[in-house]
């Protein structure tokens, strides 16, 4: 289960001060395994109350970028803030879904005890659970419709009740931003649409919702922001603004049939 360090300290300030609020920011990012950069000198900025979409071709970059910026591997450089503070001071504000095939499903715990886990840095190393947060776990388990499930091993789960479990998880912070690595990914259609729910409602109250999405035909239905990359930032921005035929084609290059893209351009508009 991921634990949010900031391996660098990569926190200070950033430079332009139109973002110094902004839920997350990320100036000059780059980040490399071997020789080869998988992320090289990226910005990207995140609007608070907004839903976001990170897109881009298998090897992009997408996953890497959101790992680089809550800490869980380590960047080259870059300077990256949370609602303009290091994000050693801000984990509390941060709920982060990683993607469910880097979860050891093998662990034998209860899903209520994943959900509870939600709750360990507000009770700290001390702290004790009681009736209370034992209800608004499985309250937060219910709004996923997963709160007849509570005592079942998460082993024992499909893939998509795996991942509500741990969208249940991220609700139990009650946070202000919301981080998720591919939520939709080998889930069903019943799993999606619960996913895409909890999440649209959760923007609706006010937060702000970031995703590594692989669909471009839903993106215009689920997200109002896009992210595009491959490797070096290639467009940000509204859905209507930067989900275009140019940018696909320069994030995608012959990966997308041009058909597809000038559909999925029709789409955003």
């Amino acid at each position: 289960m991921a634990h949010l360090e900031l391996a660098t300290d990569h926190g200070q300030p950033l430079p332009d001060d139109s973002v110094s609020e902004s839920p997350l920011a990320i100036r000059g990012l780059t980040v490399s395994y071997g020789e080869k950069p998988a992320v090289f000198s990226v910005d990207a900025t995140f609007r608070d109350g907004s839903m976001t979409a990170i897109i881009g071709p298998n090897g992009a970059g997408k996953s890497t970028l959101l790992k680089a910026a809550l800490g869980v591997i380590r960047p080259l450089s870059g300077a990256i803030t949370v609602y303009g503070k290091p994000l050693r001071n801000q984990r509390h504000r941060i709920a982060y879904v990683p993607q469910r095939a880097s979860v050891d499903w093998d662990f034998p715990t209860r899903v209520l005890d994943v959900v509870l886990m939600g709750l360990y840095r507000q009770l700290g190393l001390l702290g004790r659970l009681n009736a209370q947060h034992r209800a608004r776990a499985l309250d937060c388990l219910d709004r996923v419709g997963m709160a007849d499930f509570a005592e079942r091993q998460i082993g024992q789960l499909s893939g998509g009740q795996q991942q509500r479990v741990f969208l249940a998880r991220a609700l139990a912070q009650d946070a202000e931003l919301y981080l998720l690595d591919e939520p939709f990914a080998g889930v069903d259609a019943a799993t999606e649409k619960a996913i895409i729910d909890v999440l649209k409602t959760l923007n609706r109250q006010g937060r702000t919702v970031v995703a590594v999405h692989h669909d471009l035909a839903t993106v215009t239905d689920y997200f109002d922001r896009v992210f595009l990359i491959n490797v070096r930032k290639v467009a940000e921005g509204a859905v209507a603004d930067a989900f275009t035929a140019a940018n696909l084609q320069a994030a995608y290059g012959g990966r997308l049939a041009t058909a597809q893209i000038d559909d999925l351009e029709l789409a955003a508009h």
